[in-house]
């Protein structure tokens, strides 16, 4: 694939179903990371992502190729107490914030992901905000390497556990 060929873009209604079915798919392949039967409100969630931009400053980006080929998807939070997934988030000023990074099997190794983190880190600069939080879990080790790479540094006070699931919050600062 041509990384310039595929364009980052808001996602649009009669695409959802197709990215929540991709990232439902992509979330339960994930080694070690619970089935869908034990986490059915996370797959929930996922299956209905495109519920997320109905929250103030959320939007629904995918990488595209020029036929429209959904390759990956993010939910990107401008307003950081939209961001849902820990409390202590919620209390973070001036920041950003995306969530849900998934791409598909077939594009993995293409640059999609890094396509999409930095659409959501030119969205954080245009608001102007000093930070951008994510969070991941030791089943993502492809995501957190490149997190790690792009700069992110692990936040230690953004850590909580969903469940079963041990999870690691990040920061950028911009």
């Amino acid at each position: 694939m041509n990384e310039t060929a595929v364009v980052v873009r808001n996602a649009k209604p009669e695409e959802f179903v197709g990215i929540g079915k991709m990232m439902v798919n992509v979330y339960a392949a994930l080694d070690g990371f619970p089935k869908p039967a034990e986490l059915p409100q996370y797959y929930d969630m996922l299956r209905n992502v495109g519920e997320l931009t109905k929250k103030s400053g959320t939007e629904l980006l995918v990488a595209a190729s020029p036929s429209g080929d959904i390759k990956g998807a993010v939910v990107y939070y401008a307003d950081i107490a939209q961001y849902g997934a820990n409390i202590t988030a919620g209390g973070e000023k001036n920041a950003s914030g995306f969530r849900l990074l998934a791409v598909d099997p077939a594009a993995r190794g293409q640059g999609v992901g890094k396509l999409l983190v930095n659409a959501c880190i030119q969205k954080a600069k245009d608001h102007k905000h000093e930070q951008v939080i994510l969070h991941t879990t030791k089943s993502m080790m492809t995501a957190w390497v490149m997190y790690e790479t792009m700069g992110f540094k692990h936040s230690s006070d953004l850590d909580f556990s969903q469940g079963p699931v041990q999870v690691f919050g990040f920061r950028l600062k911009i």
